[in-house]
């Protein structure tokens, strides 16, 4: 079940904003993202509330696996998108896991439209997941 998470406090995505005014809507429905990068923000936050019906949701039914177990001791630390280009986003996400490491995944991802909406198709590079040096 995901996490409640109150519309005033800082989006999960990093973006700066209030999580009411972007990454929320797209989670409860009320406004799709308009954008690839809104829909990677959209998707890291949901990963980041333990919201997997939206992760799903937002998968290409090509691509998207049967069922997502996301781990409640996972914490998602932070998101930095480095390029976008037209239908590719490349980000990197910081985590730990439950047992305190950390880790760093570096992704390019794919979108495209479906229905007139955005939704993640896969990885264009192999995701790399590292422990952070230092």
């Amino acid at each position: 079940m995901p996490l409640a998470y109150p519309p005033f406090k800082t989006c999960p995505c990093g973006s700066g904003r209030s999580y009411g005014h972007c990454c929320g809507p797209a989670h409860d429905g009320t406004r799709p993202a308009a954008t690839p990068e809104a829909l990677m923000r959209s998707r890291y936050s949901a990963y980041a509330l333990g919201n997997a019906p939206y992760v799903l949701a937002t998968w290409h039914p090509d691509t998207r696996p049967p069922e997502l177990h996301l781990n409640a001791g996972t914490r998602y630390l932070c998101l930095k998108v480095h390029e976008t280009s037209g239908d590719e986003v490349e980000f990197t996400a910081a985590l730990q896991v439950d047992r305190g490491e950390k880790y760093v995944l570096r992704e390019r991802s794919l979108f495209t439209q479906l229905d007139g909406r955005w939704v993640y198709v896969d990885d264009i590079t192999p995701p790399t997941l590292d422990a952070p040096e230092g």
